[in-house]
C-alpha cells in the first residue's frame, strides 16, 4: 500500500511538471546569423514580454508580419520592453539566404536560425508563421498561426497588458 502511495505521488508531481513544461520554452541549440551558437534556455526578459516568431524566407505571410512588427518595433520596444527573436526555419539547404535576407529588410530583432527544425519540434510548430507571446515570467501566454492584415494591433494590446502586469485578453 505505501508503494502505491509513492508511485501515485510520483505520478502527480511528473503531471505537474510535465504541465509547466508545455508553457514554457524549451531548450534547443540554435544559430545566430554570424554562425555562432544559440541555446533558447538564454530567451529570456525578466518581466517584460517577449514574442518568438518562427518564419521562413519562402513564407510571404511571414515576411508580412515581422515586416509589419519591424514598422512598429521600435515604438513597442520603449513602450513595454519586448524583445523579438525571429526563428527562421529555414533548412541548411536555405539557410545561406537569411542573413541577407533579413539585412535586405533591416529587421533590427533577434534573428535565430533552427536548420535542424530542433526548436520547432519542441515548440509544436506545424506551420510558419507560427507566433509564440511569453509574458515576465517566461511563461507562454498565447499563440497564433497564419497573418491577417492588422494582426500586429492586436500583438499590441497584448503587449501593452502584460507590460502593464495584467492577464491578456485573447
Amino acid at each position: 500500500m505505501r508503494k502505491l502511495a509513492v508511485l501515485c505521488a510520483l505520478l502527480f508531481v511528473s503531471i505537474l511538471i510535465f504541465a509547466q513544461d508545455k508553457n514554457s520554452i524549451p531548450s534547443a541549440n540554435l544559430k545566430k546569423m554570424d554562425g555562432s551558437s544559440f541555446n533558447t534556455s538564454g530567451i529570456k526578459n525578466p518581466g517584460k514580454p517577449i514574442i518568438i516568431n518562427f518564419w521562413a524566407t519562402w513564407c510571404k505571410p511571414c515576411i508580412k508580419e515581422l515586416t509589419a512588427f519591424a514598422e512598429k518595433y521600435d515604438d513597442w520596444k520603449k513602450e513595454t520592453g519586448v524583445i523579438i527573436y525571429a526563428v527562421s526555419i529555414d533548412d541548411s539547404k536555405s539557410s545561406s539566404r537569411v542573413a541577407p535576407f533579413v539585412n535586405g529588410k533591416g529587421w533590427e530583432y533577434e534573428v535565430l536560425m533552427d536548420v535542424n527544425s530542433d526548436f520547432k519540434r519542441a515548440m509544436n510548430v506545424v506551420n510558419v508563421p507560427h507566433m509564440f507571446l511569453v509574458d515576465g515570467k517566461g511563461k507562454i501566454v498565447y499563440q497564433h498561426t497564419t497573418y491577417n492584415d492588422g494582426d500586429e494591433n492586436k500583438v499590441y494590446e497584448m503587449l501593452k497588458d502584460l507590460a502593464a502586469g495584467k492577464q491578456i485578453k485573447k
